[in-house]
Parts: C-alpha cells; structure tokens; sequence
C-alpha cells in the first residue's frame, strides 16, 4: 500500500474497464452483488471532505499524499442479491435467507476478492493504491456518492506514488514469516 500519491490523474475510462476485469473474481451463488464505483481525480479533494473531519486532516501525518491519489475507487456490496439469491430453489437448503443467519457473509468475502483482484490489476499496470477502510463517515460517503441500497465495503484510492510516502508502524511488529504461516495438513491415518 502506498500513501503518498503524485497526483497525477487517473484516466477514467481505462479504470472503468479494470473495475469490471476484477469483477470476474468469485461471487457466491454468481449473486454478483459487489459494485465498483469510480471518482476521478477533480472529485478527490471532496472525497476526503466527506471521509474524514477537519480534526482528522489538521493531524494526519498522510493526509496530503493521500489527498493527491489520482482517483478513488469505492467498493460497496448489495446485501439484498444475496438474500434473494439464497431464497432461490437451488441455494434454498442452506437456509441463509435472513441476513443474521450467514456465519460468514459472502458478501464481504465477494467484495474482498474482488477488492484483491483489482489491487493486482492496478500494480501490474504500474500504477499503486491503498485501502481506506471502513472506519468512518462510510454512510456519508454513500450519500455524497449518490449510492442507495449498498453498504461500503472499502475504497481503493489509486495513483502514482511519488517517493514521499511514510513508512507504516505497523512494519515494526514481530510478525511470523510468509512461509511459517503456511502448514501442511496430515491427517492421522484411518
């Protein structure tokens, strides 16, 4: 993830087309319930109006590099697909016609795969990105966006790094390795 943006544009209609190539990540039931909405560069200073608060732009050590991404690329879910889709004669018996009842709704795992495929899109064609999670302001977000009958899953902004970005906190923890999380299973034998 990168979080200091050049701010350079990001042509629209070429991102328009790697939103809809991510999209054939996976998606429960083909419910096809994730959505990819695009904000060009000239809207990205109202962007972060709406996303964050001045208290928030005052202190942010990222705010001026994030706030020169290129463009912002909000990924919302519409639960209701995938409500309906449950209900349907071949996806009945998994009983998931209440939302409450997903253990685990497809919906996120969707809009995260979709989200994946399109960060790999983006850094295949040179271009960087981060994710500005869901934390705040994500209902006016919505609003501002003109979006009904979805929820914010995450937005994407994407640019063109330009060197200044700052190094993340986070980097410093004790985490295991790639390959120490990765086990092999051995069931005992019968």
């Amino acid at each position: 993830m990168v979080r200091s943006f050049n701010g350079t544009p990001v042509d629209q209609t070429w991102l328009d087309h790697t939103c809809a190539t991510a999209l054939w990540a996976p998606t429960a039931g083909n419910s096809a319930g994730v959505r990819f909405s695009t904000i060009s560069s000239t809207d990205v200073a109202s962007f972060f109006l709406v996303a964050t608060d001045e208290e928030w732009r005052r202190t942010s050590r990222r705010y001026e590099g994030l706030a020169r991404a290129g463009a912002v690329v909000l990924v919302s879910v519409r639960v209701n697909d995938y409500l309906e889709r449950y209900r349907e004669s071949d996806k009945r018996g998994a009983n998931l016609f209440e939302r409450d009842a997903w253990p685990l709704p497809y919906w996120h795992a969707d809009a995260a795969m979709a989200t994946m495929a399109l960060l790999l899109l983006l850094e295949e064609a040179g271009l960087k990105a981060t994710i500005w999670g869901r934390f705040r302001h994500h209902d006016e977000i919505l609003r501002w966006a003109g979006i009904h009958d979805e929820e914010l899953f995450c937005s994407v902004l994407v640019g063109y790094a330009d060197g200044q970005d700052t190094t993340s906190a986070s980097l410093r923890r004790s985490v295991p390795s790639r390959h120490e999380r990765v086990r092999r299973v051995r069931p005992p034998a019968p």
